[in-house]
This record gives structure tokens, sequence and C-alpha cells, in this order.
């Protein structure tokens, strides 16, 4: 056995950290959504049945999100969609190229739903006894873009948190520039917050949350912070000449499509319908 920065090696098979870490993040989901499965008298073993369909889901969705819209890193060096669609062994090849949290949060959710539906269960409920969770998974996550040495920010200046990227993994035209934004660091912390939010408000204000409600304050929370920290990402997906990037268009919609949702759930809708005006009767 012997190790080196990316992983560990037992005789033929290697074993990354970063793979170690992500199985680490998916497992404390899960752990986060059987406690509070417990928590709502749920049968907390509905958790662990659903576990192994929502992590190939992700793993899934998050792998075509990646292809689907590369970062321009990864354009540059003629790895963009068309190439993984001529060279499907590459396109399932982890090692080529990386995977998409949106579209893992797509290809989970939809991993979800089929096994709800397939169970006769609320898919509303179990979304909701999730995303607390997969805002702390998100978090620990993370800690696999450090030691990537991936996910960094613009160049940190003086800044005494800066850290240190080995030239190896600098994109070119930053190729002098020794210290960066731990941008991975960043959506970690600010995932801990959202993880706190959506734990407080599902614990003291359980009874003015309706079924939903705390999937869809989870998708403003994380959406507001991915569109900010996108501002100081150095490799993002574009989106043809947009100045915004397809992560942040994507964060933009979440937010917007979730914050009429609530609003809509909470009281608009059947304001709406009280103050429309009444049909004139018909005469012929």
């Amino acid at each position: 056995m012997s190790f080196d920065s990316l992983g560990i090696h037992i005789g033929v098979l290697y074993i990354r950290y970063y793979g170690i870490i992500l199985m680490s993040a998916a497992l404390l989901i899960a752990w986060t959504a059987e406690v509070l499965a417990r928590r709502r008298k749920f049968d907390p073993e509905i958790v662990w049945d659903m576990f192994l369909w929502v992590v190939v889901g992700a793993v899934v969705g998050a792998r075509i999100w990646h292809i689907l819209t590369p970062p321009e890193s990864m354009v540059a060096m003629g790895m963009d969609t068309g190439y993984y669609l001529t060279h499907p062994f590459d396109a399932v090849n982890l090692t080529k190229g990386g995977l998409g949290l949106p579209g893992g949060i797509v290809g989970g959710a939809l991993a979800m739903w089929l096994y709800v539906r397939r169970n006769k269960l609320s898919f509303l409920v179990w979304a909701d006894l999730a995303v607390p969770g997969v805002a702390l998974g998100h978090a620990f996550g993370r800690l696999g873009n450090w030691v990537n040495h991936e996910v960094y920010g613009a160049p940190s200046g003086n800044l005494p948190w800066g850290i240190y990227i080995p030239p190896e993994y600098r994109l070119t035209e930053f190729a002098d520039v020794d210290r960066y934004h731990p941008l991975f660091l960043y959506e970690a912390l600010l995932n801990l917050v959202n993880f706190a939010i959506l734990i407080f408000l599902g614990q003291k204000h359980s009874q003015k949350l309706k079924d939903g409600d705390l999937m869809l304050i989870y998708f403003i929370n994380y959406g507001v912070i991915r569109f900010f920290l996108e501002f100081i990402r150095l490799d993002p997906s574009p989106l043809g000449s947009t100045t915004l990037n397809v992560n942040q268009i994507t964060a933009a919609v979440a937010v917007i499509a979730s914050v009429a949702a609530l609003f809509w759930r909470h009281g608009l809708g059947d304001w709406i319908r009280a103050h429309r005006p009444a049909k004139e009767p018909t005469t012929i």
C-alpha cells in the first residue's frame, strides 16, 4: 500500500480521496435524513432503501451536466459536448472531466421521485427530509475540491486566507499566480449556514410550513449562494456570449421559480382567486 497526494494505491487498485469524500458526503446526507425521518415518526429504513437509487441518479445527472456544460478550460482542450458524444468511453470515464452539482441535484431528485412513486410515498415530504442533509453533505463534499486543487476562485492577492495552487493545476493565463480565493471553502461554509436555516425552520416553524416548502427554501438559499460565488470562479461554463454563465442562469431560474412557488402556496393563489372578477352571465 502506498499513498500520494490524490489517493491510495493498493496493488493495482487506486482509491482517490475525492471518491472517498464524495461517498462520505452521500452517507452523511442519508444519515441526516434518517434522523429527521425518525423525528417525524417515519420508517428510517426507507432512507436506506432509497439510498442507492438517489446516489446512482445523482452521479448520472452530475456527469450529464458536466458533459452538456463543460468549463472553458476543457472546451479549450477540445473536450466539449461534441467530443463526449463522439467518445462514449470518455463520457463515462470520470477521470476525463468531472461532475456538475446542479445535474447531481436534478438526477438525485428524479431518482427519489421514481422511488417514492413506486412505493406510493409523498415526494414533497421526503424531499423536505432530504434537503438539510443535502446542504450538509454538500459542505463536506467540497473538501474533495480542496484535495483535487480545483474549484478555486480569482487570485486572492495578499489576503491571509488565500490558498496556494500548485503550478500544474493553474489555468494557463494565471500560470505565475500563486494564491487564490478558496471558492470551495466559501461554498462549504455558506452551505453550513443553509443547513442551519433549514433545520431551524423545520424544527421551530414546522406548523407554518407546507410539504415541499423546505425544498423550495433550499433552492432559494443555494441558488443565491451559487449565483454570486460564480462571479469569482475562474473556470465557469460559458453560455454563448452572455455575461452570466450556465450555472448562474440555472441558479437564477431556480431562485425565481422557488420564490414564486412559495408566494403562490402561501396565499397569493388564494388571494388571486378570491379577487378575480366574477364572470358576467351569458345571455342569449
